[in-house]
């Protein structure tokens, strides 16, 4: 399922929650921002994956780094963060940093001025960025919060993590409707992919097995312009 393309400057209305002691807002645009450290995290950029598909033999569209980088722009504007966290799968193979067209290198210089940014490497990505600001790391510990591209299935109170594209399913005026979600329990927070080719997991997919409460598990499911935060148990699929 890839994310429908939503213009940068449509208003949204975000959700403001809780999470290990932590003040957050999940926006519907798939980032979260953390006020007390005005810290902005995204994830799965997946960047070039129209290019790394073409290197295959395989072609898709080649605007999704462009729309991509247009809507991280748009939360950087929104939100003015003092750090970026983009936690893994910022390209979609080894090779999209190194070959990075030149505008979009440029873009990406200038959201980072006169900020921090950290790369957190991922599966696809493992060797860190090239000739790109800010700094690359396996994880990051900070603000009383451990970022890292896959969750564990070890206790880890306080993970903000990536990987599974979480998604879920509700039924309004008698339709299913499936969005991306930020999925949270009191433990752990599992973030929307962001870039906007990419597919995603139904929450009830065994790769989320053991990883959340139920019980206290909520999916802040993305629609246009706002979040709807729904309880596990409320869900349908």
């Amino acid at each position: 399922m890839a994310r429908r393309l939503v213009a940068p400057d449509v208003p949204a209305v975000a959700a403001e929650i809780g999470f290990n002691g932590a003040a957050a807002v999940c926006d519907p645009f798939g980032a979260l921002y953390l006020p007390d450290v005005r810290a902005l995290v995204v994830s799965d950029l997946h960047l070039e994956k129209g290019a790394a598909f073409a290197r295959r033999g395989q072609l898709l569209p080649p605007y999704d780094t462009l729309a991509t980088l247009r809507l991280l722009d748009a939360v950087i504007t929104r939100y003015d963060p003092a750090v970026v966290i983009s936690l893994g799968d910022n390209f979609h193979d080894r090779r999209g940093s190194a070959e990075l067209p030149d505008a979009f290198r440029r873009m990406i210089a200038a959201m980072a001025a006169g900020r921090e940014w950290i790369w957190v490497n991922g599966n696809h990505d493992p060797d860190g960025v090239h000739d790109l600001p800010g700094i690359s790391a396996d994880e990051l510990v900070y603000a009383g919060l451990t970022f890292r591209h896959e969750p564990t299935l070890r206790s880890s109170v306080g993970e903000v993590a990536g990987h599974l594209h979480p998604c879920a399913t509700v039924r309004r005026r008698e339709k299913a409707v499936r969005r991306p979600c930020f999925a949270i329990d009191s433990r752990r927070l599992i973030m929307p992919s962001f870039g906007v080719t990419t597919g995603g997991l139904d929450l009830r997919h065994k790769a989320f097995t053991g990883l959340f409460d139920r019980a206290t598990l909520v999916a802040h499911l993305m629609g246009r312009d706002r979040i709807y935060s729904v309880k596990f148990s409320n869900l349908i699929g």
